[in-house]
């Protein structure tokens, strides 16, 4: 099994320690690929960001399905590029933001989702409805830390236990997300710390959670269906 990892990110500080994190979360079996983009935004953090990230995005999914992979993961919890690229190519595609929502909703009757800035409020709550799950947040928080600062672990670890302290006992939220897939390698730490404080809650990692339902799909050899999500009709088209 080959994967191909996208960030949608024309940097490439986050690369190794995404390949890292892969590698611990799928059977050594599994090939993992990361790339970044070669032209775009430094980070997704709001719709505008977004935009400009899709069109290469599309290129590098196809790009992946011509070299052989047998799945792509748009690694950012906005999702960008899923809809157009599951169009776009027969190989399943999946996003983490949705990957770790299912697995939220699933294991609690509510969740919250702890994520960067302000400014990706309103794209993660249309996450939510795209998903089909929206009727189960409970909130959406944030840490207001930049993307590209989220190296610094120690601060954005305390900085979500805060947040999500919040979003329990306030918010009434049965199950928690980490908001960003900047956010690795930090969920069973903050799993375990709230359990410490009486709160026995599963915390998801939206990185993980691509990685097993991605994994899933292809062990299944199922795919996106093409009466949701049909063929690009042929026309003329144009990129950069």
């Amino acid at each position: 099994m080959k994967i191909r990892v996208l960030l949608p990110t024309i940097m490439d500080i986050f690369n190794e320690e995404v390949h890292q994190e892969f590698a611990h979360y799928l059977d050594e079996s599994v090939e993992v690929q990361v790339r970044h983009l070669d032209y775009g935004p430094a980070s997704v953090e709001g719709e505008y960001d977004e935009a400009l990230a899709i069109p290469n995005m599309l290129e590098k999914a196809i790009e992946a399905q011509n070299e052989g992979c047998d799945g792509v993961i748009s690694l950012c919890f906005a999702d960008p590029g899923v809809k157009a690229a599951r169009e776009a190519v027969d190989i399943p595609v999946v996003g983490a933001g949705e990957s770790s929502m299912l697995f939220a909703s699933m294991l609690a009757k509510s969740y919250s989702v702890v994520t960067v800035l302000p400014n990706v409020i309103a794209m993660i709550e249309n996450v939510t409805k795209s998903v089909g799950v929206h009727g189960k947040l409970a909130s959406i928080r944030y840490v207001d830390i930049p993307v590209l600062d989220l190296v610094d672990k120690e601060k954005m670890e305390q900085a979500l236990f805060e947040e999500m302290v919040k979003a329990i006992e306030i918010d009434k939220a049965h199950s928690l997300i980490l908001g960003c897939t900047g956010m690795m390698g930090v969920a069973e730490t903050l799993q375990n710390k709230l359990k410490e404080h009486g709160y026995d809650v599963p915390v998801i990692d939206p990185s993980f959670a691509s990685a097993k339902v991605l994994e899933s799909v292809i062990s299944m050899k199922v795919k996106q269906s093409r009466i949701t999500y049909m063929k690009p009709t042929e026309k003329l088209r144009t990129a950069r």
